[in-house]
């Protein structure tokens, strides 16, 4: 073989290797309705990588499900753990919160996560945030997650936003042990200090 036959050989190679690259499937979840998958489409040409890196497990965190004692929905849940005293439905929440707590986009460690408008537009969620990870992981406690009014913590929850900005999220599904097919819109992080009180040390984590 010239050395132009194995130059331009070479060249193929790396062209059809891009190209599978890019052609890489997005995968379904067999265990939820095609329907629920599509708000999977924007992110469907990235990799997980882009996402949450490799080496990370998020069931080495230690995820737990308890459906004993009375059963709880995760306002009163929220409410209890983070020292927010906010009532109201979860889709309330960060409505109120403008008025009285310090809010912000990007998590924080203790901090209420408020999600709102997946099913229809009076439908939300609030869950706390115990840990940041990384820019793109954070782990939450959170009540009724899966409509049976239990508790489940230590859950990681994934930035798959495009501008990494915390604005769309997917949770660990616990039961099955992998990431939820569902894409969460995040209206944003309420914090427990009162609006325009001073911030108390260590009130923010830092995200590396």
């Amino acid at each position: 073989m010239t050395k132009r036959a194995m130059f331009l050989a070479a060249g193929a190679i790396t062209a059809i290797a891009g190209q599978a690259e890019a052609l890489t499937p997005l995968s379904i979840d067999a265990s939820q309705p095609l329907s629920e998958q599509t708000a999977l489409a924007p992110f469907a040409s990235a990799p997980p990588s882009a996402f949450i890196a490799p080496d990370i497990d998020p069931a080495s965190f230690g995820p737990s499900l308890s459906s004993r004692g009375p059963r709880l929905q995760c306002v009163p849940f929220a409410r209890r753990e983070s020292g927010v005293e906010i009532y109201g439905d979860a889709y309330t929440w960060w409505r109120q919160a403008q008025a009285r707590y310090e809010t912000q986009s990007a998590p924080a460690e203790r901090a209420v996560m408020v999600m709102r408008g997946y099913a229809n537009p009076n439908r939300g969620h609030v869950a706390v945030v115990r840990r940041i990870v990384n820019s793109r992981i954070v782990i939450v406690d959170h009540a009724n997650w899966l409509n049976r009014g239990e508790i489940t913590r230590n859950v990681a929850v994934r930035d798959v936003s495009p501008n990494n900005d915390w604005s769309q999220v997917q949770v660990w599904y616990i039961p099955g042990g992998h990431w939820g097919a569902r894409t969460y819109d995040v209206q944003g992080f309420i914090l427990s200090q009162a609006r325009g009180a001073a911030a108390a040390p260590g009130a923010e984590a830092a995200i590396s």
